[in-house]
């Protein structure tokens, strides 16, 4: 156990490392961020700082020096630095960033696990393309096998004559197969280090651009039936990575189950809404559960919950957002706004 007034690095210094270190704080730790970008928002609200490329080995070992454990809050921080770091605890453990940093590593995995994901094939060529169009069918998408989130990285392929002539990146692909979902959800589950795994109520999920717009919850009926499945997967996931803190998995809701989407191996932007709506927040218990600390509840703290992401200008709507009391804002101290940049959110309780 990791005792109040002891250091956790993060790594990523965004909005997730910043509700994270405001988590964090609250029970009396201090944190030390490690991020390459100088502007960290996280970094604000944190003790300690360091900025350096992810691949600078002294950088890192003394950052790791200064921390009882570290964490993550960015998925795709590169593993082969943090496999250099010794005895410094990570949770959780980097196995669980590599399975997740590469999308057909993922879905093999979860394949494995007796999950559902939608049809996939890896495509390194044009050749490989057609190939995976011919044998999955079409529409499809096409995506980067790494690095991709919010819906960049990703060519939609609504009939095989659009793939001739597409100019791929050079870079590993994964071609999926189109899913008729009739929504989307979301399971947060947190581990403790002893195996004890706390799920949170599973939002419904409206994607606007490939990005969140919108959680509710409750969920629907129809989208509630397949969530028990869905958290037996999520279980499956966590106790085979030997996971410690909050993991995250996407579904489809759809006529014949719950298709899984992608996992991440940290706090999750579904998950905004338990800052006021559960008992205790996703980044009050992944603290909790990467210190070594008993988990706190997950129930509901209000009849019905519902998380709305300020993206671009949106967030200068402050002002009528704070004049309804039912409102709780979260502005992530962003600079700039921008076209498909998340600047904050919005949850509002429904009490009675």
């Amino acid at each position: 156990m990791i005792p109040p007034g002891e250091t956790i690095g993060i790594l990523g210094g965004g909005q997730l490392g910043r509700m994270i270190a405001v988590a964090a704080a609250q029970l009396g730790y201090r944190c030390h961020i490690f991020a390459p970008e100088a502007d960290s928002i996280a970094a604000e609200v944190s003790a300690a700082f360091t900025c350096a490329d992810w691949h600078d080995a002294e950088a890192l070992a003394r950052f790791a020096a200064d921390c009882a454990v570290v964490t993550y809050e960015f998925e795709n921080v590169p593993v082969a630095p943090l496999l250099q770091l010794g005895d410094t605890v990570l949770h959780p453990h980097p196995r669980a960033l590599e399975t997740a940093q590469d999308r057909l590593n993922e879905k093999a995995f979860v394949t494995d696990l007796g999950g559902a994901p939608a049809p996939f094939a890896p495509v390194d060529s044009a050749a490989d393309l057609d190939a995976a169009i011919a044998a999955i069918g079409a529409p499809g998408i096409l995506k980067t096998r790494r690095d991709g989130y919010d819906g960049k990285g990703q060519w939609r392929i609504m009939k095989a004559e659009d793939a001739k002539g597409l100019d791929l990146p050079a870079k590993p692909l994964i071609y999926e197969g189109f899913v008729n979902f009739f929504a989307e959800f979301s399971v947060i589950l947190c581990r403790g280090e002893d195996g004890d795994i706390r799920y949170f109520d599973s939002a419904q999920n409206v994607h606007e651009g490939g990005i969140l717009s919108l959680s509710t919850v409750p969920a629907s009926a129809e989208v509630e039936a397949q969530v028990p499945a869905a958290r037996e997967l999520a279980a499956r996931v966590a106790d085979a990575l030997g996971y410690v803190g909050v993991l995250t998995l996407e579904f489809f809701a759809t006529r014949d189950g719950p298709v899984f989407n992608e996992m991440a191996p940290r706090v999750h932007n579904s998950g905004h809404w338990t800052i006021e709506g559960a008992v205790t927040s996703q980044f009050e218990n992944h603290v909790r559960a990467i210190c070594g600390l008993p988990l706190g509840g997950t129930g509901l703290a209000a009849r019905a919950v519902e998380m709305r992401n300020l993206i671009g200008d949106e967030a200068h709507d402050w002002p009528a957002i704070l004049s309804d009391p039912a409102n709780h804002l979260h502005l992530y101290g962003k600079a700039a706004a921008r076209p498909g940049r998340k600047m904050g959110h919005v949850t509002r309780l429904t009490l009675d």
